[in-house]
Order: structure tokens, then C-alpha cells, then sequence
């Protein structure tokens, strides 16, 4: 489905009934990127996934303060108004993580629970952001210039997604074919307004978000698990699962445990099977 939302097209997929789990993707993911899940958790909620602006089937505008993590929020708020959703279950992978964290700091009210994959608050000093900033610039550069076949070669060969080679080539495949979908401008706009660098820290604001948060990290994982462990000790609701045999992508590499991880979570109100 197709919203109109504050000027920009949102495509919309939805699933099932029940309390609602609002799904945001990572960078180069799409709504594709749940489906492997949908059959088993839309018999208990209702699934909302989100084209996240610039990727999938959403609009990919030219002006880049369109992209702005904190604007892109707000679309998803008044989004959930416009299916009359009063509060939702939200789970990000990696980029999407990082828009879920924003939507929760700055939405909190919309927010049942927060599931929260591979992800972060962001950079803690201006220097780091700034210097991710121009690292992010010369890879929407690239794209731009080269196109998305040859950003989609470099993307997949980066140390962060090593462990996907021991996935079935098959499986390697779709993910590449989602990747491929996207367009130039939209990936490069979307690294240069959400990107890490361009998004504030919300390292100060996890003290303030007392929904349940659970954070799914894979144990290979060790930057993306280490800054799990940091956030964790700050949030007042938190809980944190590193996933064994999985790397950044977790709800790829151990799916089984991922779909059951999420399902229990939020059938359980934040609680997870022994707490």
C-alpha cells in the first residue's frame, strides 16, 4: 500500500492482526527484508513494514534535509495516525535501529516496546561525527558516480558482513537482488541525511526511555555487541541477547532465533522466556 505522508509516498506493507510491530529495515533493506518472518509473527500481531525514505519503493527526494533522521521520525508518527495506531511494538536493524531509537526519544508515546538490532545511538563526540560525515559524503559520491551495481559489489565486501559468506549462496543472492533495487539518489541522500555522522547522539536521552528495549547483537559481532553492552547499562528497561554463531545480521544468519527472540518479546510485553 501507498501513503501520502507529509508530502513524501510511503510504501506500506501490512499483516495479520493483533498488537501492532512496526518494522524498519537497515540501509540498502527494504520491506523484503521480513518477509522470511511474516508468516509466523502476523498469526499473532499485525505487521506494519516500512519502504524507509530513498529505499525500496518509497520516494527518493533530491533535497537532502528531507532525509534528516529527526524529519524522517515524524513521517513514521504521523504515519501510525494515519492507520489510527496509538502505540506499536517498533524493531530497527542497523539503520532502521538507529530511526527506531530516534522515534522512541522523540516519540516515546507511540512506543510499546523497542527491539533494537545491530545498532547504536550514534557517535558520542562532534569529532567522530564530523569525520563519519565526510566518510559517508565520499561514498554517496561513489554511488552517485558509479552507480548502484558497483556500490552493491564494494557494500557487500565490507569486514561488517563477512560472516554472510557462510550463508547459502542462494540466500546471499536475494539479499544482493534487494540491494540492487534501490536507486542512486536515494541510497546517496539517505547516507548523507540518516547516516551516523548526521544524526544527533541520543547517548544522553537512553536514561529517559522506560519502555522495555530488548538489543539483539550477534556474539561476532564485536563492535556493534560492545556498544550494546554500553547502552544497556544506561537504559532503565533494558535487555540485552548477544546471538551466538551470527554477526551484524542477525535476523539473517540465525533467523530461527531471531523470529522467536522478537515474537517472545512482544507477546510478553518486554518479557523474555526466564526473566
Amino acid at each position: 500500500m501507498k501513503f501520502v505522508v507529509r508530502g513524501q509516498t510511503y510504501y506500506v506493507e501490512m499483516y495479520g492482526n493483533g498488537q501492532p510491530l512496526l518494522l524498519l529495515h537497515g540501509f540498502t533493506g527494504s520491506c523484503q527484508t521480513w518477509h522470511p518472518f511474516i508468516s509466523t509473527w502476523s498469526q499473532h500481531m499485525q505487521c506494519i513494514a516500512i519502504d524507509i525514505l530513498g529505499h525500496g519503493r518509497t520516494d527518493a527526494p533530491s533535497a537532502v534535509q528531507r532525509y534528516d533522521i529527526e524529519i524522517v521520525a515524524k513521517d513514521i508518527a504521523t504515519l501510525l495516525e494515519q492507520l489510527e495506531i496509538k502505540k506499536a511494538h517498533v524493531l530497527g536493524y542497523s539503520m532502521g535501529g538507529r530511526l527506531a531509537l530516534t522515534f522512541a526519544v522523540l516519540y516515546p508515546q507511540y512506543v510499546q516496546t523497542l527491539i533494537l538490532e545491530s545498532s547504536s545511538p550514534g557517535l558520542k563526540t562532534e569529532k567522530e561525527r564530523m569525520k563519519r560525515r565526510e566518510e559517508d559524503e565520499r561514498l554517496a559520491q561513489f554511488i552517485e558516480k558509479h552507480g548502484v551495481a558497483s556500490f552493491v559489489d564494494r557494500w557487500e565486501n565490507i569486514p561488517l558482513f563477512s560472516s554472510l559468506q557462510r550463508l547459502p549462496k542462494s540466500v546471499q543472492q536475494r539479499l544482493r537482488e534487494e540491494r540492487l533495487q534501490h536507486t542512486a539518489i536515494g541510497l546517496a541522500n539517505s547516507l548523507r541525511g540518516m547516516g551516523t555522522g548526521a544524526q544527533p547522539s541520543w547517548w544522553g536521552a537512553l536514561h529517559q526511555l522506560h519502555m522495555p528495549a530488548l538489543l539483539i547483537c550477534g556474539e561476532d559481532d564485536e563492535k556493534f555487541c560492545r556498544i550494546a553492552s554500553e547502552m544497556v547499562q544506561l537504559l532503565p528497561n533494558g535487555t540485552l541477547i548477544a546471538v551466538p554463531q551470527a554477526g551484524h545480521v542477525v535476523h539473517m544468519e540465525q533467523r530461527e532465533r531471531f523470529g522467536t527472540l522478537v515474537q517472545q518479546f512482544v507477546l510478553r510485553g518486554g518479557l523474555l522466556h526466564g526473566d
